[in-house]
């Protein structure tokens, strides 16, 4: 078997044995980092002015933000979840623009908010996050 093809197929089980255990904290964690790593990789194929697999690309990184956006829940704080509510959207809008003008520009943007999200998530003390 292809070194590759044989890395890719672990890499794939490591990936569905996190999600599986995953309690929501982790989940969304989990979410964030693809999501971040999708658009690095949708800026490099933007480089490679490899247009397929931009769009490919881009196109799954929506698909994770739209879901993180569906699955806020109001909790505690109805004004902080409606803001990143609208935070994920704005992205969402970025995303397109970035997939629809080859923008990289666009998604360093979206990185950038991204990472301070998942920095957020990440500083959520231990006893918070059940």
């Amino acid at each position: 078997m292809n070194t590759s093809i044989a890395t890719a197929k672990y890499r794939a089980v490591g990936t569905s044995s996190g999600v599986d255990s995953a309690d929501p904290h982790k989940l969304i964690a989990l979410l964030l980092t693809g999501a971040i790593n999708k658009t690095n990789l949708a800026k490099a194929a933007i480089e490679k002015g490899d247009i397929a697999m931009k769009g490919e690309l881009i196109g799954k990184v929506i698909s994770i933000v739209e879901y993180l956006r569906v699955s806020l829940e109001v909790g505690i704080d109805a004004e902080f979840a409606t803001n990143l509510a609208d935070l994920y959207s704005y992205m969402e809008v970025r995303l397109s623009e970035a997939n629809i003008e080859s923008d990289v520009a666009r998604l360093d943007e979206v990185l950038a908010l991204l990472g301070e999200i998942e920095s957020g998530w990440q500083g959520i003390p231990e006893e918070y996050r059940k």
